[in-house]
């Protein structure tokens, strides 16, 4: 597991938008449906996420034939990283929307890739594709109900 720190320190880059564009008293400020978590939870359901993905990347990366599972893992982290600047920090709710559903792609192709080389890997995946679903709807949902607010389309 050499390799897991290497791909953890790549999720930094994810993390460290997420700490530059704050949510703020514009997020505040939204209409939220009634299912949105508290913020406390968001920074404990990311480490999570980054030490699973981290770790089934690091197994993959053992893996004989693992370029398009590598690839595909590289797109999803990169499109992860672009959600805090649009959403907090552009205020473009709709263009977070498209954002989460491209990386809700980016991911399960990432998982499928996984599975077909190593399946602990892809399971290992599969919280953050649950998570990429909530948070599609979520940030759908917010979009919906602020739809008139300056900034609310991509």
């Amino acid at each position: 597991m050499t390799l897991f720190p290497i791909f953890l320190a790549t999720c930094a880059v994810p993390a460290a938008a997420g700490v530059l564009f704050k949510p703020g008293a514009w997020y505040r400020g939204l209409d939220k449906p009634n299912w949105t978590p508290p913020n406390l939870l968001f920074p404990i359901i990311w480490a999570v996420l980054y030490t699973l993905m981290s770790l089934a990347a690091a197994r993959i990366a053992t893996q004989a034939d693992n370029d398009l599972a590598l690839a595909l893992w590289s797109l999803q982290i990169t499109i992860n990283t672009l959600w805090s600047a649009v959403f907090f920090g552009l205020h473009r709710m709709l263009g977070g929307a498209i954002i989460i559903a491209l990386l809700w792609a980016a991911v399960l192709a990432t998982t499928i890739a996984f599975a077909a080389l190593d399946v602990l890997s892809a399971v290992m995946m599969v919280p953050y594709l649950a998570w990429g679903t909530f948070a599609l709807a979520l940030n759908i949902s917010v979009w919906w109900r602020n739809r008139g607010r300056a900034a609310a389309t991509a």
